[in-house]
């Protein structure tokens, strides 16, 4: 039995999914069903579209849920891969929701990219972004916002991803975000951070705070019109960063964490603490294995799908473990 993980967005690269595309029926059909349910060439997007393309949220979201998705059904189709449990990083969440059967794949499609186009217009550009904070507390990244927000006059600013420990994204305003930047020293702390750095990310809109309210009411409409299951395993949503099983609750969370923190760290731990540490990356890149080196690099064994030699790999540990 093994735990499906899902990336989220940063994961998004040219080519993903075309090597699942070209050697395995089950991704074929399901890249075919994605593109019919948003009338657009979805092989087209992501086997070759430009980093620029890909990097809109609009597009990133569906074409980050149509690998994932894709990939977990190689996995069970192929290679009989058992599910015990799985969670996503933000969009992600939506492929783990597809893969346990809680929500079907051609609504969720249409709803992630709704999803995409209302993060991105709640939001003029320019007035909203994140920065990634690397060797503070969680407790250090809330003080720090509050002290951005009382001294420069600018809000909001709040932590918006718990990724691993010593890495915490803030998103807000721009306006906080460059005062931050021009005003950073440790000595603002009650207890200094031993080293701590900023890191400005290059994304479209400033998610998981406040500012995506608009879109979060967007998205209660879609998703309250969709029908939700109790899912065939275990689910750790980011809203709660706990399992939830009632269809009722996993839609509530899932409308929730549009503008609430993802709260990564203390999820993978949650999965640490029932043993669910035999993990698959199931979509495009690296990301999900990177942040659980840090969270715990002797606890997880985290697999990858992003070739050929990849799922051999899965292969053959899932035949090992099965003697």
């Amino acid at each position: 039995m093994m735990t499906l993980l899902f990336p989220g967005q940063g994961s998004q690269q040219p080519g993903m999914g075309r090597f699942l595309f070209e050697n395995f029926k089950a991704a074929k059909e399901t890249f075919e069903e994605a593109s019919e349910a948003l009338s657009q060439d979805m092989k087209k997007l992501c086997f070759d579209g430009t980093e620029a393309e890909l990097a809109l949220t609009e597009n990133t979201q569906p074409a980050l849920l149509v690998v994932s998705t894709a990939t977990q059904r190689v996995l069970k189709s192929e290679y009989h891969l058992k599910v015990s449990a799985s969670a996503g990083h933000s969009i992600g969440e939506y492929a783990a929701l597809v893969a346990a059967n809680v929500i079907d794949f051609a609504p969720a499609m249409r709803a992630v990219r709704t999803r995409g186009q209302a993060m991105q217009s709640a939001v003029p550009v320019g007035q909203g972004g994140m920065i990634a904070t690397l060797g503070l507390e969680p407790d250090q990244a809330q003080f720090l916002c509050d002290f951005v927000v009382k001294n420069s006059g600018f809000s909001p600013l709040s932590p918006a991803n718990f990724n691993s420990p010593g890495q915490i994204v803030l998103s807000g305003s721009m306006k906080a975000i460059e005062w931050l930047k021009a005003n950073f020293k440790p000595e603002i702390f009650p207890e200094p951070p031993k080293r701590a750095k900023l890191i400005p990310l290059n994304v479209s809109a400033p998610f998981h705070c406040e500012m995506m309210l608009p879109a979060e009411k967007k998205m209660r409409e879609i998703l309250t019109a969709m029908e939700f299951r109790a899912p065939e395993f275990k689910i750790v949503q980011n809203f709660t960063a706990n399992f939830e099983n009632k269809p009722e609750q996993l839609r509530e969370n899932l409308i929730r964490q549009v503008s609430a923190p993802v709260r990564w760290t203390e999820s993978m731990e949650v999965l640490k603490t029932q043993g669910l540490t035999k993990c698959v990356e199931s979509g495009a890149g690296k990301v999900v294995a990177g942040l659980l080196k840090k969270i715990d690099s002797e606890a997880f064994t985290v697999f990858g799908t992003n070739s050929l030699e990849d799922l051999k790999l899965i292969e053959e540990f899932l035949k090992a473990s099965s003697h």
